[in-house]
């Protein structure tokens, strides 16, 4: 991993981390919700991606932050652009596993419906992924990561958590692997307006160069 560090809300991300190939932080958030005029951060999010992925957006280049973070076909394109993407998701409020599982299953659920790819196969692979999250416990400072190895159509999630051995899961339809991904990436509808503004703004300032 960098040493050099990029807080996002006092929890400090790497700006680079190495797998097959460096990856760089393009964007970075919160999930938050205001309760009783309180806000309550969820989580904190950084997403590496192969800085050979603008090679796959070149038809944005001159456009604003603005305009990108509002445009749906951009986000299309970012999700099916064919290079390594890494998520790294850090707890601040403890939560049962499960609870996360729901959400994730929901939004993963609707997505797949809406796009009539919701058969027999990803409904059992998406219960694989909820069932592994329903036994886990998010306890603060703990890491979920997603890892999208380039055209592959699979998805290797880990969970770190300290003083316990990492638990993992691979999920191999691809199906469910995008609305996955989509779920954090997915411009508009993405969980972290925060993450979808902060990708918009890194990767026009990168194609801009």
């Amino acid at each position: 991993m960098s040493s050099e560090v990029v807080m996002v809300d006092e929890i400090p991300f790497p700006s680079e981390i190495k797998l097959n190939k460096p990856l760089l932080l393009l964007g970075h958030g919160i999930t938050d919700m205001e309760i009783h005029f309180l806000q309550i951060k969820f989580t904190a999010i950084g997403v590496y991606l192969d800085p050979e992925i603008t090679n796959h957006l070149q038809q944005w280049k001159g456009k604003s932050a603005l305009e990108l973070a509002e445009n749906d076909e951009f986000f299309d394109a970012l999700v099916s652009a064919p290079v390594d993407k890494f998520l790294r998701i850090v707890v601040f409020k403890e939560i049962k596993g499960s609870q996360y599982g729901v959400q994730l299953e929901s939004s993963v659920r609707d997505r797949l419906a809406e796009a009539d790819k919701y058969e027999e196969d990803e409904e059992e692979a998406l219960e694989k992924v909820v069932e592994y999250f329903q036994s886990l416990y998010f306890k603060k400072d703990s890491i979920i990561t997603y890892y999208f190895p380039a055209g592959l159509g699979i998805a290797e999630i880990v969970f770190t958590c300290e003083g316990k051995e990492d638990s993992k899961i691979k999920v191999e339809n691809a199906n469910v692997v995008e609305m996955m991904m989509r779920w954090y990436l997915d411009g508009k509808r993405g969980i972290s307006p925060a993450t979808i503004s902060s990708l918009a703004e890194k990767i026009s300032a990168e194609l801009s160069k």
